[in-house]
């Protein structure tokens, strides 16, 4: 196994990682859903969501490393790096988004202040 094979098989392990969060994250959420609805809890929907987009940004995470070890690594052409550029610009812009339907504010934005607890 040379190193080209080795970078291959670590991406390829680095989607497959990222598609089960992906997968695992739905059902963990679904169910979770389907529990809190049964016991008649508040806001299960909105909990619903978030569940299901912080599976979401985790995968994508995974998934954008993955696409950046096998383009940075194995094929370094340009094409490829602006195919790597389009998918995480692509990928950046769901994180953004996700990341406001979960929190209600950008990533750059300070947590709110809450009342002081002792």
């Amino acid at each position: 196994m040379d190193f080209s094979d080795a970078v291959e098989l670590a991406g390829k392990s680095i989607d497959t990682a990222g598609v089960a969060v992906l997968v695992v994250g739905a059902v963990l959420a679904a169910v979770r859903a389907a529990h809190n609805a049964r016991t008649h809890q508040p806001d299960v929907y909105r909990r619903f969501r978030q569940q299901l987009g912080r599976s979401i940004l985790l995968g994508l995470e995974l998934l954008v490393a993955a696409d950046i070890i096998r383009t940075v690594a194995v094929t370094p052409t340009l094409a490829s790096v602006l195919v790597l550029a389009l998918i995480v610009a692509i990928r950046t812009f769901l994180s953004f988004s996700l990341e406001l339907e979960i929190t209600g504010r950008w990533p750059w934005q300070k947590t709110p202040e809450g009342p002081a607890t002792d």
